[in-house]
């Protein structure tokens, strides 16, 4: 561990009400104090760092200008937090972040007040702080008061359509409102499309009636290469709201852009509107993701996620790979479908590295497509490329999936369209949390009607998957595979064509059988060679496939044996419930011999620790398999762990 920072001001504050009695210069000194102290924080537990230091000043000036807890500060995604948590009272903890039973990495209402909304999908600040300003307006109350709402959104996810429902209501309403555009020109992704053109030329001498005066000369105040986004700037699109910009058409007053990392900017702008707003007003600033720490500067994502490091190098304390991601498998195989048919393109929302579509992209420029924070029109663009006979796939997050359900329901398995989905981060993801476990994909795609639902167990059996799903052309199919790394196992060249609805049996045994759906598979043989031990061999099945089920393999398996147990790394709803549905309509479990049981996971959400941890709280790892076996049997002598 390297030695903590000195930050002789940051030590005063033990509360945000410890700013409102600074001068500016000891403001701008406690910014200087909580950048170093969050460099230091997250080289211990790893996490999102260049967001979070691109808002170090911005952070320290909202809560000194505002009067927070009751004036709600929403940050949208709020993986920019870290520095807003050490200010808010939770620097004690602060080195705990994403571990078990520490902070959370994003915003927490459970956490604490000043986190008066909780977040981690994008795009959904500017809504929240609407319903906090109209439910103040209507004499709604909350614990530390209700005040002012201010929205704070990345120029990334102002890509997503709901920052601009959210701003169209706005302005219908005019409620007094604070939108704080934190354009660095750095998302996870370079932020794409006309509407970044557009942020890009905003021009910052647009009117704003009383507040012009606080904000002009801003401009020549911006360094390089600020300025030049300000020259830019002046080339504003033609053809907008006579005399205003997009914002102002949606009933927005504009300021802006200013210099995210001035305070000698930032405080007076922020007082002034805080005094004399009326009505929504957009505050455009213009910041570095990873600013002050040069590796992050360097880095192609500014730091945006990261390891443990080296603060004095930046170098990541990763530990040595075994076997490739899951990710990566898939991208591979991606790659080698691409080269043999032509018709094969893909399809991201904003993450091309997390998918592993930046290797596609650079192979096959032209049929790569990043849409953007839009998973509902990434679904529905990829439902018209089926429609008009190319092969997507899209590859989607499973919480980020979520986003687009009436698309996947009514544009692609209505229509019974050949989208192929490619769902990464299934099941439990580690230090993220529940906002980003892909716990519920198995139940909200298995339900539809055309659907095609299978997931790998390793990384072979997702290259054969990633080949079926090219070549499946009869409606829609989906594949689910974990964060992470594989199995170690030998990856075939290519992947074969896996034979719709059909498992594998990868043991036989007696008595008991084990019907897995996924990586668990892993941990069932590790179970099983447990119970070897002790006289029991049971039947493993992978069933490859929750839609259609292998009804010949189930069946056989629901006669052979006396004890069936699903299991899966997704919600209740599932796998195991087709596969009761199935034995229920076969009359399987008429007689009364069979004890059929399904491990899922358990109807709560689990918070963030290691991915070990979280199936252990689930109870789905190989001593819980085990236990559940001996249980079934009729057998006492349980695990020593459990």
């Amino acid at each position: 561990m390297t030695d903590r920072p000195l930050t002789p001001m940051l030590d005063k504050i033990t509360a945000p009400h410890d700013l409102r009695a600074l001068s500016d210069a000891q403001l701008t000194q406690v910014a200087k104090d909580l950048r170093a102290e969050t460099i230091s924080a997250v080289s211990e537990t790893g996490g999102h760092l260049g967001a979070g230091l691109g808002v170090v000043e911005l952070t320290v000036a909202l809560h000194a200008v505002f009067d927070t807890p009751k004036d709600k500060i929403i940050w949208d995604v709020s993986h920019q937090t870290y520095p807003h948590k050490i200010l808010t009272g939770r620097r004690d903890r602060i080195r705990t972040l994403r571990q078990r039973g520490g902070l959370s990495g994003f915003t927490k209402r459970s956490e604490s007040a000043y986190d008066p909304f909780g977040a981690a999908h994008s795009s959904t600040s500017i809504s929240a702080a609407l319903g906090f300003s109209t439910a103040r307006d209507l004499g709604g109350s909350c614990d530390s008061g209700l005040g002012d709402a201010i929205a704070v959104i990345g120029d990334g996810a102002m890509t997503g359509g709901m920052a601009y429902e959210a701003m169209n209501h706005a302005g219908h309403l005019k409620k007094r409102l604070f939108v704080i555009l934190n354009d660095n020109e750095m998302s996870i992704a370079p932020p794409v499309g006309a509407l970044s053109s557009y942020l890009s030329q905003l021009y910052a001498g647009a009117p704003f009636q009383d507040l012009k005066e606080a904000a002009k000369g801003a401009v020549s105040f911006l360094p390089e290469p600020f300025r030049e986004g300000a020259r830019r700037a002046k080339d504003m699109l033609k053809g907008m709201a006579v005399g205003g910009t997009l914002f102002e058409a949606l009933g927005f007053s504009y300021v802006g852009p200013i210099d995210g990392h001035d305070m000698n900017q930032l405080l007076p702008i922020l007082r002034t509107v805080k005094d004399r707003a009326t009505g929504p007003i957009l505050i455009h600033i213009i910041t570095k993701k990873g600013k002050g720490y040069a590796p992050a500067e360097a880095a192609i994502d500014r730091g945006h996620a990261t390891a443990r490091f080296d603060v004095l190098t930046g170098k990541q304390h990763k530990a040595p790979s075994n076997a490739p991601s899951y990710t990566r498998v898939f991208a591979d195989a991606l790659l080698k479908e691409a080269a043999a048919d032509h018709r094969v393109c893909a399809v991201t929302a904003a993450m091309p590295d997390g998918t592993g579509l930046n290797l596609f992209a650079e192979r096959y420029p032209s049929r790569c497509f990043d849409v953007g924070i839009a998973e509902q029109h990434g679904v529905t663009f990829a439902a018209a490329l089926a429609a008009g006979g190319m092969k997507p796939f899209c590859a989607i997050y499973s919480t980020f999936l979520q986003r687009g359900y009436d698309q996947v329901v009514h544009d692609v398995a209505l229509q019974n369209l050949p989208v192929r989905f490619a769902i990464d981060r299934a099941g439990l993801v580690g230090a993220d949390g529940a906002t980003h476990a892909g716990s519920f994909d198995i139940a909200y795609m298995a339900n539809l009607p055309n659907m095609v639902v299978m997931a790998a167990a390793d990384e072979a059996e997702l290259t054969h998957m990633v080949a079926t799903a090219a070549a499946y052309d009869d409606g829609p199919i989906a594949f689910r595979y974990p964060r992470g790394e594989g199995e170690g196992i030998d990856i075939p060249d290519r992947g074969q064509v896996l034979p719709i609805g059909k498992g594998r049996i990868v043991q036989s045994g007696k008595g008991v059988a084990i019907l897995s759906f996924g990586t668990r598979l892993g941990e069932v043989i590790k179970a099983a060679e447990s119970l070897a031990a002790k006289g029991i061999t049971p039947t493993i099945a992978d069933a490859r496939f929750a839609k259609p089920l292998d009804r010949d393999m189930i069946l056989g398996l629901a006669s052979d044996h006396d004890v069936l147990i699903t299991i899966e790394e997704g919600a209740v709803g599932g796998f195991g419930s087709h596969v009761m549905q199935l034995l229920t309509d076969a009359g399987a479990l008429d007689t009364g011999v069979l004890k059929m049981r399904s491990m899922v996971l358990p109807d709560a959400y689990i918070d963030h620790g290691s991915p070990r941890d979280m199936y252990a709280d689930a109870g789905l790892n190989a001593e819980h398999i085990e236990a559940k076996v001996l249980a079934l049997l009729g057998i006492t002598q349980l695990s020593a762990s459990l």
